[in-house]
């Protein structure tokens, strides 16, 4: 039988289907008499599900990086959370019932509640809550949510997997991800995507209990399913997989090579990253640079606003692990999906269009001061550029580097070293800084397209929408058309300009963007082989 789904990370996989029962739907409502036993059975299960979170957050950062691993301290702050305690005790006390079951029933009413709101960010917490929860009831119930433990390598399958359970999944004994629902942006086919785990989802309905124990084929990359398939099937999935064993020994040969066309055409290929672990995958992919640090997440893991000297270290050593490349620090970029309680934000009805990024920067001098001095500290150990997110203004630019000149002269009067010709460049992802390109060129030493939010302000879409998907094109031709002008425009200014977004990775318009003049692109560290060797056969 063959099912179609929705291919979220790439690779083919033949093997078992494990289906893994959801633990929520499990529990019933059994009566107690004794209340406060209950309840302390509730505070010890926190407890030790808060010291499991801990230990699932430092072994997420060694095996995907520190950016994917911060989830996991967000879910110890879900403990703590009084409202959701508050929660579980009433229905505890006004129901005299078992507390798993408590713990149940508040976790789909926050989770419900989640849902309902209109703030993407928020809508992402209804997943937590149920994972979170999923792991106290575990708890309670005598299970070990740790880690589900193999005899043999299979394909797991659910109506949905939580984000700690796909971080504690071994590539050795997972040949894949299957499920009802779930989207290509969750945390679960992210997580999938750095592991590389192939990974359909969107069966609904066609998935349930009969296919455990099932032979399947599963297509990372088309979507596609087979259960039970017949030996001519399984014979072409085990030559697609035989063809992806040689094409992936075939790029090695691509490490160290300069990343040109035949006809001698060059461009930088750089990487994102959002961590110091992530720099070193980087360096494993052979990336010539780093074009973006996402320096937000040294803030979306603190509980308050990360020092001067986190910052310094977290900087120099990524600069350090670069050995002399380039790395470009984006600057806060906190706002919209990407939100830390310490900031204290007001609500707002449009937060893409709120208070975000260098706006925050500008309105909070001394939020941004104190990460210009840890970058200026770190650039005395490596070739560091400042790139300014979210620019729409000249005088924008002008008042960001008014003071980054206030941090240069205290650094100089403390004697600290520093490099004083750090670039100062700007991200250009709004169609107001493509249009005025050529005016802040004047004031920029480089330009960085952000694509995925350019494609989302020009066309007026929500990429967060799932919805929305067929209607957010970055092949837009008002999209390219914004990219070309903005190149043209650098170049006549005589300083360089790279894309850092989604788009920079796809091979499809590579060929276009060196015709355009892009000089850099940045793109995830897997992605820097594959698309060097396309380059290289333009």
């Amino acid at each position: 039988m063959e099912f179609q789904g929705r291919g979220v990370s790439k690779g083919v996989a033949v093997g078992k289907v494990r289906y893994i029962s959801q633990v929520l739907d499990e529990v019933t409502a059994r009566p107690i008499e004794d209340v406060q036993k209950e309840l302390a059975r509730f505070e010890s299960a926190r407890a030790v599900a808060a010291t499991q979170l801990g230990e699932l957050a430092v072994a997420a950062a060694a095996k995907l990086g520190k950016e994917n691993s911060l989830l996991f301290e967000v879910y110890q702050m879900m403990l703590e959370d009084l409202d959701y305690r508050e929660a579980v005790e009433l229905k505890v006390r006004g129901g005299k019932v078992c507390v798993e079951y408590a713990v149940s029933e508040t976790a789909k009413e926050f989770s419900r509640a989640f849902a309902e709101m209109d703030n993407e960010y928020m809508q992402a917490r209804a997943a937590d809550v149920l994972d979170v929860s999923r792991r106290v009831i575990e708890i309670l119930l005598g299970k070990d949510p740790q880690k589900a433990v193999f005899d043999e390598p299979v394909i797991l399958a659910a109506h949905d997997f939580v984000p700690s359970e796909t971080a504690q999944m071994e590539r050795t004994t997972t040949l894949a991800l299957v499920t009802e629902g779930g989207s290509a942006n969750s945390h679960t086919a992210i997580f999938a995507r750095t592991m590389g785990i192939p990974a359909v989802i969107g069966l609904e309905s066609a998935l349930d209990e009969s296919w455990d124990g099932k032979q399947c084929i599963v297509d990372g990359e088309t979507g596609r399913i087979v259960l039970e398939p017949t030996r001519e099937q399984l014979d072409e999935v085990l030559e697609k997989q035989r063809k992806q064993t040689e094409y992936a020994r075939m790029l090695n040969a691509y490490r160290g090579r300069e990343t040109a066309t035949r006809s001698g055409k060059k461009v930088q290929l750089f990487a994102n990253i959002g961590s110091v672990k992530d720099a070193e995958l980087a360096m494993e992919n052979d990336a010539e640079g780093v074009g973006l640090f996402r320096s937000e997440f040294l803030y979306l893991e603190s509980k308050d606003y990360p020092s001067e000297e986190t910052q310094f270290e977290a900087y120099r050593a990524v600069a350090e692990k670069l050995d002399g490349r380039m790395v470009v620090i984006r600057t806060l970029d906190i706002g919209a999906d990407k939100q830390a309680d310490y900031f204290k934000l007001s609500p707002e009805e449009n937060p893409a269009l709120g208070l975000r990024a260098l706006r925050i920067c500008l309105k909070r001098p001394e939020v941004f001061k104190t990460q210009l001095r840890a970058i200026y500290r770190a650039s005395a150990h490596g070739k560091i550029s400042i790139m300014l997110p979210m620019v729409t203004s000249l005088w924008e630019i002008q008042a960001a580097k008014k003071l980054a000149r206030e941090v240069r002269a205290e650094l100089t009067e403390k004697g600290l070293a520093f490099d004083g010709s750090v670039p100062i460049g700007i991200m250009i992802e709004t169609p107001a800084a493509a249009v005025i390109s050529d005016i802040l060129a004047k004031e920029a030493d480089f330009f960085s397209l952000g694509t995925n939010d350019l494609t989302q302000y020009t066309l007026a879409v929500d990429r967060q929408n799932q919805s929305l998907d067929d209607f957010c094109d970055p092949h837009h031709e008002a999209v390219l058309r914004l990219i070309r002008r903005t190149a043209e425009t650098a170049h006549a200014a005589g300083i360089w300009v790279g894309i850092c977004g989604e788009l920079g990775a796809d091979e499809s318009m590579a060929e276009r963007f060196l015709e355009m003049g892009i000089d850099e692109l940045s793109v995830t560290p897997p992605a820097i082989l594959p698309l060097r060797k396309h380059i290289c056969e333009l």
